[in-house]
C-alpha cells in the first residue's frame, strides 16, 4: 500500500471515523521482508528487486525471524545522529568502514509465522500481531514509533525533522492491506513533499552530467532545473555508467545522453510549473 500525500494531518477521528494511528515516516528504502526458514530470506524493493546482497546484515536478521513471517518495513541507515539515506546507496564494505548502522523498521505484518495471510484483518489487529511477533526480536529489526495522538505526531514531525524523519504516515485502524493503492485509508504528511520521477537521460558529458531529463508521473518529460551540483553530478555519472546509449541531438535540449535502462529519482516540483522540477536525489530501491 502506498499512502497519498495530504497537506495536513487528519484529525484523530478522520479517515473514516474508525480511529487513526500516526507513524513516523522514515527516510529509507521501502521493502517487504520475507522470512523463509531454510530458504534464503527475501527483501523485496518497491521495484521488485531483491536487496539481500546489498544489505547482508539485514538479510541475516530476517533469516532469524520465524518462517513464514512477512513484514512491510523501511530499510534505513543511521550515521552521525541522523537517518542517512545516501549511505543506503553505498556498498556494504564502505558502510561498515564508516560505522553506518542499518535498521529494518517494520510498520505492518502481512503474514504470520506458518504463512497465515493477515492482510484482510483491520490494521488495529495487525498492529497488535506485529507487536507480538517482534516482542523478543532484537535490533536491527524494530517496530516503527507510532501514536494515536495527533498533537504528539505533530510534535514528532517538528522535533525530529533534523534527524532525517520525513514526516508522518496516518492510517485508518479499520483498513485492510490492499496491494494496489491505499485510497484515503493511508495518507502521508511531509513538509516540502517530493515525488518520484524517472531519469531517461541527461545533458552535459558522461563524466559530468549537467541537467537531467525527467519523466514525471503524468508522462511528461522535463529538463530538471537548476543544474546538478558537483556531488549530484558524480552520483548520477556513477549510477549511469554502463547504461548509456549513443548520444543524440534533441531539438530543445541539444546533445543528450539517453539511458538504456532508466534510473529512479526523487524530485520536488515547483508550484504551478512542471518545468521547475528540482532533482533531489537518486533512489536505489
Amino acid at each position: 500500500m502506498r499512502p497519498a500525500a495530504v497537506p495536513a494531518l487528519p484529525p484523530e477521528d478522520g479517515l473514516g471515523g474508525a480511529g487513526v494511528v500516526y507513524e513516523l515516516k522514515l527516510d529509507g528504502f521501502r521493502c517487504l521482508a520475507f522470512a523463509r526458514g531454510r530458504r534464503p530470506p527475501y527483501l523485496q524493493s518497491r521495484s521488485g528487486r531483491d536487496l539481500c546482497a546489498e544489505f547482508p546484515a539485514i538479510a541475516d536478521a530476517v533469516a532469524r525471524l520465524p518462517e513464514g513471517l512477512v513484514l512491510d518495513a523501511e530499510l534505513v541507515a543511521w550515521q552521525g545522529g541522523r537517518f542517512a539515506f545516501g549511505e543506503l546507496l553505498r556498498t556494504p564494505a564502505a558502510r561498515d568502514a564508516d560505522g553506518v548502522v542499518l535498521g529494518l523498521i517494520a510498520f505492518d505484518v502481512l503474514a504470520l509465522p506458518g504463512g497465515r495471510d493477515v492482510r484482510r484483518l483491520p490494521l488495529a489487529d495487525r498492529r497488535r500481531l506485529l507487536s507480538e511477533v517482534l516482542a523478543d526480536v532484537p535490533p536491527p529489526v524494530q517496530a516503527v514509533l507510532a501514536t494515536g495522538s495527533r498533537a504528539e505526531a505533530l510534535s514528532w514531525s517538528e522535533r525530529l525533522a533534523d534527524s532525517g524523519v520525513e514526516g508522518i504516515v496516518c492510517k485508518s485502524l479499520a483498513s485492510a492491506y490492499r496491494a494496489r493503492g491505499a485510497g484515503r485509508a493511508w495518507v502521508k504528511y511531509r513538509p516540502g513533499d517530493t515525488t518520484d520521477a524517472t531519469v531517461t537521460g541527461f545533458t552535459g558529458t558522461p563524466g559530468r552530467p549537467r541537467a537531467l531529463l525527467l519523466r514525471l508521473a503524468d508522462g511528461t518529460t522535463v529538463l530538471g532545473s537548476p543544474q546538478l551540483t558537483p556531488v549530484q553530478a558524480r552520483q548520477v555519472a556513477e549510477a549511469a555508467a554502463g547504461l548509456l546509449d549513443e548520444p543524440r541531438t534533441d531539438p530543445e535540449h541539444g546533445t543528450v545522453h539517453p539511458l538504456r535502462s532508466p534510473l529512479r529519482a526523487e524530485v520536488r516540483i515547483g508550484t504551478g510549473r512542471a518545468s521547475g522540477a528540482r532533482f533531489v536525489r537518486l533512489r536505489g530501491d
